[in-house]
């Protein structure tokens, strides 16, 4: 899954990047609200996560703007700014959660996980992604199905991990080859359309409901309805 970090000290962004990284999800990072302001309205995030201290663009600002653009994108306040008068300014301007500085890293990756089931459907829980029956545990890299186990290869792996982690959202080739692969995109090849039938057998079997689909001319998508 895709999450947005809007902070401009290093320190923290370091932490929570590092976290979030090992926890399986993809972080991008905004260091001012301007930079914070473009991303956040150019790209999808499936969580944001706003300092209010924030050059350019204040967080509470910022939040506003975003949640005019996507109201459905959950929004975690981050600040040293504890106070009730603040915390209340913070949710009443859009914001879905708050924390105050210093935090726990667990603390803030719990109320992420909520957020996220609250908002997408995915269920993120202990390393854990699941769509509709089947389960993705991202720390042992195993696949089930039905409570049965799929063996997968490591591409068709890595294939299905980034596909769970964009629930819902219409992956271009361009996108999977980049992510996946980690290569410069080819209009030649058709590994990506190959890989994706490979997945196919081995996790949308005759009477399962189906969870892969093709978005004609646009590419793929994993989604449970």
């Amino acid at each position: 899954m895709n999450l947005l970090l809007v902070e401009d000290e290093p320190k923290v962004v370091s932490i929570i990047s590092r976290g979030l990284t090992d926890e399986g999800f993809n972080v991008s990072v905004a260091p001012d609200g301007l930079i914070g302001e473009k991303m956040a309205t150019t790209n999808h995030f499936d969580l944001i996560i706003l300092d209010i201290m924030l050059p350019g663009i204040n967080g509470l600002e910022l939040c506003k703007i975003i949640k005019k653009n996507n109201a459905t994108v959950p929004i975690i306040m981050l600040t040293a700014l504890g106070t009730t008068e603040n915390v209340v300014n913070g949710l009443d301007n859009g914001a879905d959660d708050y924390l105050t500085k210093p935090f726990n890293f667990a603390e803030l990756s719990a109320r992420i996980r909520m957020l996220l089931r609250r908002y997408s459907g995915v269920v993120v829980n202990d390393n854990i992604i699941t769509v509709a029956d089947l389960q993705i545990n991202l720390s042992a890299k195993r696949v089930k199905r039905a409570n049965t186990e799929i063996t997968l290869t490591a591409t068709e792996y890595r294939l299905l991990e980034f596909m769970a982690k964009n629930k819902s959202k219409i992956l271009s080739r361009i996108d999977i080859l980049e992510n996946v692969w980690d290569i410069d995109f080819n209009l030649g090849t058709n590994v990506v359309d190959v890989y994706v039938n490979y997945l196919r057998k081995k996790v949308d079997k005759p009477g399962s409901q189906k969870l892969i689909h093709t978005a004609i001319g646009l590419g793929y998508v994993l989604k449970d309805a």
